[in-house]
């Protein structure tokens, strides 16, 4: 949460040598310009021997406070000095280098000064001398607003009620921000502990951390030509390794490019070869899924089994086979100690993922178990059903009912963000259902026209990959509610067929296909990298290993799971790879 003294160097009456209670000049490699220590100051933007000039196109000044402001993130404070009096350049100016400092400081009348203009030098006021200029769309009020919030927040760690009282009635409430806020704020007076108040307020204290952070949003409100965001080389350096990945066809390696060369990943890394072909099943495979941690892969199909398999060397470890029908879906606990098994015959199944004992059988349903995701607490999952009166349930571990959605409609396929956000159902006919996990609200539904097939997230919670009966695939924000991208070229049908994505930084969508190929595309561009000859007649499902960009699985109606990897991989695991007995 962002967050009473009116008296500089003291916070609520208790004097304070130091910001959160560490010295502001961090040791090398933990500081950070913007926040921990007191900047070199003087007049913002001018320069003491020489004006602004260029620096192969770029702006010689704003080169030189992103060195300044690096060397300080880095603890090279006495080079970021240097380099401030070599070039005449400085970080900030002294009225923004004290506005950071009576954050820290827990000076909250005199940070409110300098944010509408009392005791402002004019080189960072705005052109009507209101105090800090601000980036456009910031809004000073609700800048006042975080600051007083955290005064309150502090008042009430310290105990003084009254006092916190009367900053929420007279302080607070005269703003007129947000009600729900201001009415979340009252009930924590009522908060009987400290560790109470940190814990319902998502806050960390005085001495902790919340100091910094509020810093860090009020940084984004002021103009960056005035206060440099946070970390701002840093995130530049960033945009170019991302944007030179996005160029990489073949992306393949999963450690962060050099800066020292453009980045380019060699073709023949790519995963294009099968380099072990699984034949333990003895009818059609429906899925194949790789645990998290990326040591083993589990795949089931129409035979009433799973069988649990070891990576690199893929033998079996264990068969799971007390299923009475085909097992069309299978899911990995959070730290792949269990799984979760989906049966046509109406029930789910918990299995201990190192004995391969199963430790629960749910209730029967009234149709088909057709998916599972776990919570994050890995101590309950999510069932998705045919059954509408039992289409969206969420169990423990001991098979006990914890919430039912009584959601109306019948689910095929689920998904649930690696943040813990967003909950997906896909039901069986056009539409996408997205709920919030964490408070369990229907958050909103999506039409897409035509029958669905499968669904998935990214690792960074955004996007939603639906692949879909008419054989096109489509990227959806999650957050804007709207496609984003779409990929084409793979074969659609009546059954169930699964994209993912996968690769080095996810940077591909992998799909199978009705007439057995494995299409693979760049996730941003949507330009095919390749198509594979894979199963006969249908490719079902494919898993991207999540630990190793150089490997992923299949597996189809010809009852085989075969796994893809390079020339490279298959020599360095000739030794251990399963061998057909």
């Amino acid at each position: 949460m962002l967050a009473d003294e009116d008296a500089r160097n003291t916070t609520n009456g208790t004097s304070k040598a130091h910001a959160n209670g560490k010295s502001r000049q961090p040791p090398s490699g933990t500081g950070a310009a913007n926040g921990t220590h007191k900047s070199v100051v003087a007049r913002n933007g001018l320069s003491k021997s020489r004006p602004p000039d260029e620096y192969y196109g770029h702006d010689r000044e704003e080169v030189t406070r992103l060195l300044i402001q690096t060397l300080s993130d880095m603890g090279y404070h006495s080079a970021a000095q240097n380099v401030s009096q070599d070039s005449g350049f400085k970080l900030e100016s002294p009225t923004v280098a004290s506005f950071r400092n009576a954050i820290l400081d827990g000076a909250w009348a005199e940070a409110e000064q300098f944010l509408f203009g009392a005791a402002i030098s004019g080189d960072v006021e705005d052109q009507n001398g209101n105090g800090l200029v601000l980036a456009p769309g910031a809004d000073r009020n609700v800048m006042r607003f975080w600051i007083r919030q955290q005064k309150f927040l502090e008042l009430l760690e310290q105990r003084e009620t009254g006092r916190a009282l009367m900053v929420l009635r007279t302080e607070l409430t005269p703003l007129y921000q947000d009600k729900q806020k201001l009415h979340f704020l009252s009930s924590l007076i009522m908060c009987q502990s400290t560790e109470d108040l940190r814990s319902k307020a998502h806050w960390d204290g005085a001495d902790g951390r919340s100091r910094q952070i509020l810093l860090s949003e009020l940084s984004k409100c002021v103009s960056p030509s005035v206060m440099l965001p946070e970390h701002r080389l840093a995130i530049l350096l960033r945009q170019v390794k991302d944007d030179q990945i996005g160029g990489c066809l073949w992306h393949s390696d999963a450690a962060s490019p050099s800066l020292y060369s453009d980045h380019i990943c060699d073709r023949h890394k790519f995963p294009t070869e099968d380099v072990v072909e699984l034949d333990e099943h003895s009818g059609e495979v429906w899925q194949v899924v790789f645990s998290h941690d990326g040591t083993k892969l589990a795949s089931c199909g129409s035979d009433k089994q799973v069988i649990i398999w070891d990576v690199p060397s893929f033998r079996v470890l264990h068969s799971l086979k007390d299923h009475e029908s085909g097992v069309g879906n299978v899911a990995w606990s959070w730290d792949d100690s269990m799984l979760v098994t989906c049966c046509q015959d109406r029930h789910a199944r918990l299995w201990d993922a190192t004995t391969g004992a199963c430790l629960q059988r749910l209730e029967r349903f009234g149709e088909p178990v057709s998916s599972c995701v776990w919570a994050h607490d890995n101590r309950s999952f999510i069932t998705g059903s045919l059954d509408k009166n039992r289409s969206l349930v969420q169990w423990n571990l001991s098979g006990e009912k914890i919430y039912d959605w009584a959601s109306p409609h019948r689910v095929e396929e689920l998904a649930l963000s690696p943040d813990g956000r967003w909950l997906v159902a896909m039901d069986h006919e056009n539409h996408i259902h997205v709920y919030n996990f964490g408070t369990r609200d229907f958050e909103y539904k999506i039409d897409l026209k035509v029958r669905l097939t499968s669904v998935s997230i990214s690792q960074n919670s955004r996007h939603l990959l639906v692949n879909q009966k008419n054989g096109i695939a489509q990227l959806i924000d999650l957050v804007l509610r709207e496609p984003v991208q779409t990929y084409t070229g793979h074969k659609g049908g009546d059954f169930m067929i699964r994209s993912a994505f996968g690769g080095a930084d996810e940077s591909f969508i992998i799909s199978g296909s009705e007439d057995g190929y494995i299409n693979i595309w760049h996730k941003v561009t949507a330009q095919p990298v390749e198509r594979l000859v894979g199963h006969s007649p249908r490719c079902n499902s494919t898993s991207w290993c999540p630990t190793n960009p150089c490997l992923f699985a299949s597996c189809g109606d010809d009852g085989k799971v075969k796994i893809w990897s390079n020339e490279d991989w298959r020599r360095a695991h000739m030794e251990t790879m399963h061998r057909p007995q």
